[in-house]
């Protein structure tokens, strides 16, 4: 007699997978192009650069605009990462939404820093 323990089997988090997946790339792509972009404008920047310069790089609204994107997708890349850690190594459920809610908190914070910055420039 044969038994099909797959058909009953539950997967915790595994409706997650392939979104989570293709965020985590496509985020990457994001991050990855606008380094480039950074680092072209660093380069062709002629002379020393010191602050005048650097905030001259991000002061164009398009570039303020990339990097709101950037930041966004970073925070979309670290809260994939670090919740699959949590899901993967953290057995304890109310541990794991502890952890889970710091980060969501810490995230928030770390944007809200990053996007004051930003617009302060």
């Amino acid at each position: 007699m044969s038994v099909n323990y797959g058909a009953k089997r539950i997967a915790v988090g595994a409706h997650y997978g392939l979104r989570d997946w293709l965020a985590q790339r496509v985020t990457a792509g994001l991050m990855a192009l606008f380094t480039l972009i950074v680092l072209g404008r660093v380069l062709f920047t002629s002379g020393a650069i010191g602050y005048d310069q650097w905030a001259a790089i991000f002061a164009p609204q398009w570039m303020k605009f990339l990097t709101f994107v950037m930041i966004v997708s970073l925070l979309v890349h670290v809260w994939v990462g670090v919740r699959d850690v949590w899901m993967d190594y953290v057995k304890s459920f109310s541990l794991r939404l502890a952890l889970q809610i710091f980060t969501i908190v810490w995230l928030v914070g770390c944007a809200g820093w990053a996007i004051q910055v930003l617009w302060r420039l």
